[in-house]
């Protein structure tokens, strides 16, 4: 698993979080890293077409600007993205079955520490998780 985050200071701080937690672990956590790039811009360079099994957009931002997003932001953020993957022809959302199956959905906004800042600060999260689809050959 590799983090991808544009961030110096977040990327640094995952780091030695990855760190700590090899050294309590020995033998473990030998499986995730994280670098610091703009995943919007350089994803292809790090993974062949079709190489991925799932991909995670977790906590984005809605712009770089000085003053802190609003959650008015935020929402609207995430309704635009979830329109974008809902208009594509190339993506269908989850059902209900499959999304209460997935042992991921359930982590992906309590298991972070993004995700726990949210919840304590009564915030909301907007999911939108879908699959894609393949293309018949």
């Amino acid at each position: 698993m590799i983090g991808m985050e544009l961030r110096d200071k977040v990327s640094e701080y995952v780091k030695e979080r990855i760190s700590a937690l090899r050294v309590a672990n020995p033998g473990q956590y030998q499986n995730i890293s994280v670098v610091r790039t703009n995943s919007m811009k350089y994803i292809p360079n790090y993974f062949e077409k079709g190489q991925l099994s799932k991909m995670f957009f977790l906590f984005p931002d809605p712009h770089f600007k000085e003053v802190e997003s609003s959650s008015s932001d935020v929402e609207e953020l995430g309704g635009w993205m979830k329109a974008c993957l809902e208009s594509h022809p190339m993506y269908e959302a989850l059902t209900e079955e499959e999304l209460e199956a997935d042992p991921v959905v359930k982590l992906l906004s309590s298991a972070t520490e993004e995700g726990q800042k949210v919840a304590r600060n009564d915030g909301q999260t907007f999911q939108a998780i879908y699959r894609r689809i393949m293309p018949a050959i």
